[in-house]
């Protein structure tokens, strides 16, 4: 008798419990990986259309194609881990706050563009929290 067999058939990654976890995984590693490719090309220019200077705009760009790696990473699993996808969220969550936060304090001299990029991300990446959160609580944590 086969290990599959005893142990029942197997399903491939993607299948549900898991498949909105997955996705917003996914999604938030494609979004987040070319939010920071963005800021390291096209860094020069950003700096005059948002108001946020290099010293910020390179620094995040290499966060967020090193977030975004680690993103794709955990998304791409056999079995995602109930821990790496808790901190997704967590760390989204304070992604928003911190953006928020930049904008209400005013560090920077961002532009009216600026402001408007800073918190529209912010709701993009709220919205991948959200769905990374439901997609945990969805999930099955035997299968986690």
């Amino acid at each position: 008798m086969s290990h599959q067999a005893a142990s029942g058939p197997a399903r491939p990654a993607g299948t549900a419990p898991d498949r909105l976890l997955r996705l917003a995984m996914k999604l938030d590693a494609v979004a987040t990986g070319a939010v920071g490719a963005l800021a390291l090309v096209a860094s020069p220019a950003l700096d005059g259309l948002l108001g946020a200077p290099l010293a910020l705009l390179v620094p995040v760009g290499l966060f967020l194609i090193a977030y975004a790696a680690a993103i794709w990473a955990a998304g791409s699993r056999p079995a995602i881990s109930r821990r790496a996808a808790g901190a997704a969220v967590a760390i989204n969550l304070s992604w928003v706050i911190a953006s928020v936060a930049l904008v209400a304090a005013g560090p920077f001299p961002l532009t009216a563009l600026g402001i408007a990029f800073v918190l529209a991300q912010a709701a993009a990446v709220a919205l991948f929290a959200d769905l990374q959160f439901l997609g945990l609580r969805q999930a099955r944590p035997a299968a986690l």
